[in-house]
């Protein structure tokens, strides 16, 4: 029976490794994945999905305009797909999340989705709000504060090396912008 999965962290976590592994057992075994990322971030690449630990592969790209449903669609007509992967979900709409819950439910293809769960001012991604919302399965994906603490939350550095407590809530960057933290030294950092 097909899901809708929401595997979620922190950066720095390796969700987009752990992403990667999952959709080579699936090839491993003979069965086709199709994957996906936000064509905004292109730290790796326009439309590749890599890892820090220096894997990656080629994926779809989606925008905030796509329509999800029918870009899976039209990859089913090239044959079986076991799973969707979608890397970066934080960056998906509302109505794109419930897109995918129509691939899960009416196609019954399984969607893992990969993402942040709150930006650096702690709020949630809208498209993590939904996906915490209409998920079937929930994971989180563990990394730890400097202290050893589980970090939930992520602070954006600004160039003189302090916390930024604000700005727009995306901005693409990675271990050079932004710092995994439990909520205790996020809130010692922010101020909170």
């Amino acid at each position: 029976m097909a899901k809708l999965y929401f595997h979620y962290s922190t950066m720095n976590a390796g969700k987009s490794t752990i992403l990667l592994q999952a959709s080579h057992n699936y090839r491993e075994r003979g069965m086709e994945t199709f994957l996906m990322t936000a064509q905004l971030d292109t730290r790796a690449g326009v439309g590749r999905i890599a890892s820090r630990i220096g894997i990656g592969e080629t994926a779809a790209t989606f925008s905030p305009q796509d329509d999800l449903c029918e870009m899976i669609k039209t990859r089913l007509k090239d044959g079986p797909c076991a799973c969707v992967f979608i890397d970066e979900a934080q960056f998906l709409t509302l109505r794109q999340v419930w897109q995918l819950a129509h691939v899960v439910d009416d196609l019954g293809v399984p969607v893992m989705c990969y993402g942040l769960r709150v930006d650096f001012r702690g709020e949630l991604f809208p498209g993590s709000a939904a996906l915490l919302a209409l998920s079937d399965e929930m994971r989180e994906v563990r990394t730890i504060c400097h202290c050893g603490r589980k970090a939930t939350m992520v602070v954006r550095m600004g160039d003189d090396g302090k916390a930024l407590t604000e700005g727009a809530q995306v901005q693409i960057g990675g271990n050079e912008t932004y710092v995994s933290l439990c909520r205790r030294h996020w809130r010692g950092a922010t101020g909170t």
